[in-house]
């Protein structure tokens, strides 16, 4: 089992700049990607930034260059990192991490972590 932890998001005004954090524990063995979802509510769930163990990233078209992924391995974790920078009112959404083990076809769902950009 691959347990999920993220921190960060909360209220900030357009403009501005957030940090996610989201550390994968537990059987990170043979975890391949890692990243955001997010999801505005009465929408689907929409990928905003992934990145996979050779450190390629893909990002949604609506990030625009705004926001950055990042993962960082120890022998236990995997953390990945989104930076956000830009910050517009539209980006007020429940933000999830995932982790994917393409070999099993599985996902693991963070909590969810709620960001409000105000005008």
């Amino acid at each position: 089992q691959v347990q999920l932890v993220e921190s960060g998001g909360g209220l900030v005004q357009a403009g501005g700049s957030l940090n996610l954090s989201c550390a994968a524990s537990g059987s990170i063995w043979g975890i391949n990607s890692m990243g955001w979802y997010r999801q505005i509510p009465g929408y689907q769930r929409e990928l905003v930034a992934t990145t996979d163990s050779a450190y390629r990233s893909n990002y949604a078209d609506f990030v625009e260059g705004r926001f950055t992924i990042s993962r960082e391995r120890t022998t236990s974790t995997l953390t990945v990192y989104l930076q956000m920078s830009s910050l517009k009112p539209e980006d007020t959404a429940l933000y999830y991490c995932y982790a994917r083990k393409i070999a099993l076809n599985t996902d693991a769902w963070g909590q969810g972590t709620q960001i409000t950009i105000s005008t």
